[in-house]
């Protein structure tokens, strides 16, 4: 069985899957607005995609907007994500650069989570891991495909390689071409969860025919689920209401 995460006081793989809602915004403006907006909606965690910042590539600008969060939001984990063009993300920026952002993020104090890409250089994967443990900061290691949905055993080879490379959250979110692919992508998860897992893990299948992934992961295996505040970060999420009415609707059937 697989053991929980607990950031703060949220316990990551108990229970009805755990609501993460994504800030988005390109300025310091808009971080404020956003994370004061998104206390009435209660999430469970928040990620910043610092890769939709304007000034990111401003290490001193992304610590003072963490600080912002932070005070505005400090009794809810955040994660911290840079995700880059390659997979799904706003921008590029040199892995030096993407290096030094996940390590000032981890020793900041202000994150509770670093959310690291697993197709780095593995040393380079290693090399954040550490950090951000040293810094008692949880790590999910992530893979994002959005050029199609690899074989049920592709997916939970890369899941597993996030297990064994020391990530707390292993994740991978796929982009379907059909409702099977989403049937391929539930029986990953659910046997990754079943006969391989010793944490929790997060997957979902992208777009609106994989919208049953991020509502059902309760059954299959997957831990957190990403849901929409006003703008969403992924194809396929959820509004944060909608979300937690359908969550709890299954919690109860089980």
């Amino acid at each position: 069985m697989s053991r929980t995460v607990t950031v703060k006081n949220v316990i990551i793989g108990e229970g009805t899957p755990k609501i993460c809602v994504s800030l988005v915004g390109a300025t310091l403006s808009d971080l404020k607005q956003e994370a004061a907006a998104l206390k009435a909606l209660a999430p469970d965690l928040v990620e910043w995609r610092a890769d939709f910042f304007e000034q990111v590539e401003e290490l001193e600008a992304v610590m003072d907007a963490l600080g912002v969060i932070r005070a505005l939001l400090p009794d809810l984990p955040l994660i911290f994500t840079f995700r880059s063009a390659k997979e799904g993300g706003e921008k590029e920026i040199s892995t030096g650069d993407y290096i030094a952002l996940n390590k000032a993020a981890a020793a900041s104090g202000l994150v509770d989570i670093i959310d690291v890409e697993l197709f780095n250089e593995e040393e380079d994967v290693r090399v954040l891991i550490a950090a951000a443990h040293d810094n008692n900061v949880f790590v999910i290691l992530s893979n994002h495909d959005f050029h199609g949905t690899p074989p049920k055993e592709e997916i939970i080879s890369r899941l597993r390689k996030a297990q064994e490379l020391g990530g707390d959250l292993p994740k991978i979110a796929v982009m379907p071409g059909s409702p099977a692919d989403v049937l391929i992508l539930l029986a990953a998860t659910h046997m990754m969860k079943e006969e391989y897992a010793d944490r929790p893990i997060i997957t979902m299948s992208m777009a609106g025919s994989g919208v049953i992934s991020r509502l059902a992961g309760e059954i299959f295996g997957s831990a957190l689920t990403f849901g929409a505040a006003y703008r969403p970060s992924a194809p396929g999420q959820v509004g944060i209401r909608e979300l937690r009415e359908v969550l709890a609707l299954l919690h109860r059937s089980l």
